[in-house]
This record gives C-alpha cells, sequence and structure tokens, in this order.
C-alpha cells in the first residue's frame, strides 16, 4: 500500500522531475546530474532547514495527506426503520413528531459547572501563528454567534511585540490577548465559551493570573506537548530584532540569532527567517495534579486538557489522571491534522493515527467506568471537516465524547469569509462566488439569519469571516440532524456505538466496532426464526 510519496508534496512547495518514483525514497528513478528541480532534496541543497516546513510559513495551513491503513472513512453509520431515541420527555416518536429538524444537537461538556454548545464542535487551539492573528476577528466572532467554544491557543502574550512584564518577569499588560478575548465576550451569546491554553513559556510567563485576574475567565486549558505535534509551538520571523527580542523572552530560537556566524549569514541574506520554538514539556503525576489545584486557587471554574498523538501509555496517563484530577474536558488530538506550524515531516510521520488513538480512549475510557471511576468527558480531533465524521466520533467515543475538536475546517470558512470582502470592495468575485450574486445579503445564506441574532444595524460591524463560520456550523447542524434522524437518535447522548458497522474485518479489530456482515446479525436471525 502506498501510503504517502516522500520527497515530493505541494505542502512543501516540492515536485519530482520523472514519472516514475522510488516508493520508500520519493527519489526520480533517473536521477539525472543537471536537473533542474524541484524535489525536495534539490531545494534542500540550498535552502536546507527550510524543507522541513511547509510554505508560504504564516500564509498557509497544511495538512497531512498519509493515506492510513484504517480511518474513519471505514466506518459506516447504521439506518434504522423503527424508532426513536432521544426526543423531549413525553414525546412519543411517530411520522409527526420524529422529523430530523427536530433533532437537538446541543451538547454540555464539564464536570460540575457545564459549558453547553449549540452543535458539538469547536475550535482548534487558534495560538501564535499569524494565519490565527490576523484573522482573529473573523474566528472569534463566528464561533461566538455559532454557540461554539473558541479555544485561544499557546504563546500568545509571549510573541506580543507590545507586550509588557513586571519587575518579577510576568505579564503586565498583554493588549493581543487582551483583544481576542474582548472580540469573543462581545458576541458571545450565552453558549459555548473562550479558553486560553498554556505551555511551558506560558505557565512561566503568568498567562492564567493574566487571563483570571484581568478578564475573569472561567476556563483554562493545560497542553502536553502538541503545539506542533510533539515539539512545541511554532512560528518563523524575518526581522534580526524580532528574533532576538523572543530569545530574551526566552523562548528557543533557531538558527541562533545572537551567534555572529548567523549574524553574518542573515546580513548576506542567505539567512531569510528564525524559528521560534517553545520547549518541551515534561509531565508527572504529582506535579499535574499540584498545577490543577493551583489553578483551581487562582479561580478558575474548568481545567481542560490537550493531548497529542502520544501512544497508549500516555493516552492512559491523561485519561486515568484526568480522572483523578477532576478536569472538564480531555481533548485527544491523533495524527495527521494539523494548521501549518508544523514541521512537514513530524506531520506525515509521528503519532498515532486519529481513528486508532480514539478507539483506544474509548476502551480506556470504558475500563475506567467498569471500575466505578468516571472517566473525563472527552473531545476527540485530529482530521475532522464534515457531519458525517462528527457523528462518527460522537458514536465510536460514547457514552463519554461530548463534541470534536476542529482544526482547518472552521478556520477556511473564516479565511474565505474575509477575501469575499476583499474581492467585493476590488469588485474581483470569483465565479466560483459571483453566481450567486453581488452583495453579502445575496451571497451568503445565512445573512439574515446571523442579522436577526444579532440587529440589522449590528451587521455593518461584522465581519464576513464570522458569518462563513457561521453558515458553516449551521451546515455540520443540519447535516447532523439529518445523519442522527436516520439512525433514530434525536439527541447527541442517544447516540451509541451501535450506530456504527466496520466495513473490514481489520477495522472491526481496531475499533471494536461490529463487521457489518455480523452487526446486528443475532437480532436478525431472531426476526427469521420467529
Amino acid at each position: 500500500m502506498n501510503l504517502r510519496r516522500p520527497n515530493s508534496n505541494e505542502a512543501t512547495r516540492s515536485a519530482n522531475r520523472s514519472r516514475d518514483v522510488v516508493p520508500s525514497s520519493g527519489i526520480c528513478t533517473r536521477c539525472i546530474d543537471g536537473c533542474r528541480g524541484n524535489c525536495e532534496v534539490f531545494r534542500a541543497t540550498f535552502r536546507g532547514r527550510e524543507l522541513i516546513y511547509p510554505g508560504p510559513f504564516g500564509e498557509i495551513t497544511a495538512g497531512c495527506d498519509k493515506n492510513y491503513p484504517v480511518d474513519y472513512s471505514h466506518l459506516n453509520i447504521q439506518g434504522y426503520a423503527l424508532g426513536a431515541r432521544g426526543l423531549p420527555k413525553g414525546v412519543k416518536g411517530d411520522p409527526d413528531t420524529a422529523i430530523f429538524p427536530a433533532v437537538n444537537t446541543e451538547t454540555e461538556y464539564g464536570w460540575t459547572k457545564k459549558v453547553k454548545m449549540k452543535v458539538p464542535i469547536f475550535t482548534g487551539a487558534l495560538g501564535s501563528t499569524e494565519i490565527a492573528r490576523k484573522n482573529w476577528e473573523h474566528f472569534a466572532v463566528g464561533a461566538a454567534i455559532s454557540g461554539v467554544t473558541l479555544v485561544c491557543g499557546e504563546n500568545v502574550c509571549g510573541i506580543d511585540p507590545k507586550l509588557e512584564l513586571d519587575s518579577k518577569g510576568k505579564i503586565a499588560f498583554a493588549p493581543d490577548m487582551d483583544r481576542r478575548i474582548e472580540i469573543y465576550k462581545r458576541y458571545h451569546q450565552g453558549y459555548g465559551e473562550i479558553l486560553v491554553q498554556m505551555n511551558v513559556e506560558d505557565t512561566r510567563l503568568g498567562v492564567a493570573e493574566y487571563v483570571s485576574k484581568k478578564h475573569g475567565l472561567d476556563t483554562i486549558e493545560l497542553k502536553w506537548g502538541q503545539g506542533a505535534k510533539c515539539i512545541g509551538g511554532e512560528i518563523k520571523v524575518n526581522s534580526m530584532e524580532r528574533a532576538l527580542e523572543l530569545q530574551r523572552r526566552g523562548y528557543i530560537i533557531t538558527p541562533d540569532p545572537a551567534d555572529p556566524v548567523i549574524h553574518a549569514a542573515f546580513k548576506d541574506g542567505a539567512i531569510k527567517e528564525f524559528e521560534r520554538h517553545s520547549r518541551l514539556g515534561f509531565i508527572d503525576e504529582e506535579g499535574f495534579y499540584k498545577e490543577v489545584k493551583r489553578l483551581r486557587n487562582l479561580g478558575f471554574k474548568r481545567i481542560t486538557l490537550k493531548t497529542g498523538a502520544y501512544g497508549l501509555r500516555e493516552l492512559a496517563m491523561a485519561i486515568k489522571w484526568g480522572s483523578n484530577a477532576k478536569i472538564d474536558l480531555l481533548t485527544i488530538d491523533g495524527a495527521s491534522g494539523g494548521t501549518g506550524m508544523s514541521p512537514w515531516p513530524m506531520m506525515e510521520e509521528w503519532g498515532m493515527p486519529s481513528l486508532y488513538l480514539h478507539a483506544a480512549a474509548s476502551e480506556f475510557c470504558q475500563r475506567l467506568a467498569d471500575k466505578g471511576e468516571r472517566p473525563p468527558d472527552i473531545a476527540f480531533a485530529g482530521g475532522f471537516s464534515s457531519e458525517d465524521g462528527v457523528f462518527k466520533a460522537l458514536a465510536l467515543g460514547s457514552p463519554f465524547i461530548r463534541a470534536v475538536c476542529m482544526g482547518r475546517a472552521l478556520m477556511i470558512p473564516g479565511m474565505v469569509g474575509k477575501n469575499i470582502a476583499v474581492w467585493l470592495k476590488e469588485n474581483n468575485l470569483p465565479k466560483t462566488v459571483s453566481e450567486y450574486g453581488s452583495t453579502p445579503e445575496e451571497i451568503f445564506v445565512c445573512w439574515e439569519a446571523v442579522s436577526k441574532l444579532l440587529g440589522k444595524n449590528e451587521m455593518k460591524n461584522i465581519p464576513l469571516g464570522a458569518v462563513g463560520i457561521y453558515s458553516y456550523a449551521e451546515k455540520i447542524k443540519v447535516g447532523l440532524q439529518q445523519l442522527m434522524a436516520g439512525a433514530r437518535c434525536f439527541s447527541v447522548p442517544a447516540i451509541t456505538r451501535k450506530e456504527l458497522m466496520s466495513l473490514t474485518e481489520e477495522c472491526e479489530k481496531v475499533t471494536g466496532i461490529p463487521y457489518l456482515m455480523d452487526a446486528y446479525r443475532k437480532e436478525a436471525m431472531k426476526v427469521l426464526d420467529s
């Protein structure tokens, strides 16, 4: 099975010259002396480490294209011709009441102080990347009016050019963080919340203390690595002064801007940018409990945890320790996923793929539940983009999963909406958009719904990317309602693992979901033999 093609990918802006390529190396079968490019080996000859990252960095999002042996497409959703579960109390299921618009897609998470969301999706961490910074207004307003949670990612304070620290090296003023929180709160409709992530540098700078004291946030999120897959969040900067500033703030900067050789290479124009890396996080059980307690003492009502595509040991730690600490939500992010800040080889080759990891998480949560212990509420992440994926995740992780965390899928509508505004201003709408009209009211199918929600006078202040995210969330909601109705599940808690079937025996082995020729076989035989 050809799972991927190394040495050539659009993400790294590289391509093979030859039609025929060695599968294991990705090198052309005939590598000619004099070739003018443009495989990764060719470009790395003169650009070196730059070829590790998708590009142009900060202008794109990127997700790996590795084809795993088993993924969510190897599950199908069961359909039923009788019954209705999850209808409001006292409502009897019949053709007049069990209609798909009646499906309730709301969900909630939290140990005791719960948060409700209108749709069981929320954003992945939108942190210190340039994509997140320059599109924040679209993302934040869109999430707020859609009634879903927004995760403000790591390192936002640490890279703020206007950051001010006190005499102890703690945050005194972080205007970009202030801006991000205030925008979401301004349009919050009572569903979802904004929460802030913390990595090693954020903890050292006092991010939790700052957002608690100044903004009164109810929730803070811890991270176990994973900022750029396993190695911490990354951005790139193209200024020597900026690189030195971030180095003084405690970040790892590569290549070292303080090295005279690197300084000379930058002056020559050979080195054009620097990478900012966070430190690797280290975890231990006692330290985890201590940190959760410290954050609660700061006043946070909810503590959440985000983990990456680590192996089974770390997964078990997250679930067990999260249960002991009574954390409010555990988000488990599988490979591939990604938003473009991770090294490309790491995106392609590192970590447990989503379906495998999520199947194990379901098994581990059930093991705790069977012993009378309560697992934390769970969210699955890692490459989701459509309502069928959301349904399958909710079913696979039932009854422990509460929502699906989306990265690029919830960013794209924000960027598209923003660009539609630019194209309208320039009178340069592409045909893919102009076929629906020439004004926002004509183009956006949800324009009037947002107008009703916020008021017509407020619409002039709403960025079109936010309307785009609302439209996308509505698509997920309606599509999910249809799938849920077909499975006779009229609320999210009604979805069970029995709503799925495996298309291959290998998928059954990985997930524990019965092979489709075995699913409901006993019930079928009972009907035949009655």
